[in-house]
């Protein structure tokens, strides 16, 4: 895992085709509506935080991102690499991996 400082967060750039996701937390109530503390789970779903500059092709240039931030966007059950920062957990993914966006 790496932690990174509020300085660094605000610099963060990902590389490559690489994009840094926020996943969203599904709150769990209750039948009665009462919600239940503890049990918080991350779902499919996230916020594109940052997008790289796309993947180098063999000709040199770069291929467009299909992502942009502030897309909703569906992530696969398992992968990503987690990242730290300033306490929230952020997940970091190759766009080839996101599932699609909303």
């Amino acid at each position: 895992m790496f932690r990174a400082s509020l300085a660094l967060r605000r610099t963060f750039q990902p590389l490559s085709d690489r994009v840094l996701v926020s996943r969203m937390v599904s709150e769990t109530k209750s039948a009665g509506g009462i919600l239940l503390p503890g049990a918080e789970k991350p779902t499919n779903e996230g916020t594109v935080i940052a997008v790289g500059p796309g993947m180098l092709m063999e000709n040199g240039s770069t291929s467009k991102m299909n992502v942009e931030v502030g897309d909703k966007v569906l992530l696969p059950e398992y992968g990503g690499t987690k990242v730290e920062m300033d306490g929230e957990e952020k997940f970091l993914y190759r766009e080839m991996d996101i599932l699609g966006k909303f």
